[in-house]
């Protein structure tokens, strides 16, 4: 689900430079719910694909932005744990 959503313009054809991926990306999961974003999250981590890895980059800065300082700190606790 959530690769067909990144893939659709680079399958069209269309020049990633023409396009404003974190538009792009926020519109195609504007109206999906959380258990959509989920799914399409695990998906993409789970096809270890490199192709999602732009999309998941602008969900991360979505949350970054909508995080209070608490909430960094934890997820960057969390990201050195992975390292």
């Amino acid at each position: 689900m959530y690769k067909s959503k990144i893939n659709n313009h680079i399958n069209s054809g269309d020049n990633m430079n023409n396009i404003d991926i974190r538009a792009y990306i926020i519109s195609n999961f504007k109206n999906d719910d959380i258990e959509e974003i989920r799914n399409s999250i695990e998906e993409s981590i789970a096809s270890h694909d490199e192709d999602p890895l732009i999309g998941l980059g602008v969900l991360f800065e979505l949350f970054w932005n909508n995080s209070t300082d608490e909430e960094k700190e934890k997820t960057l606790s969390n990201i050195k744990k992975g390292m």
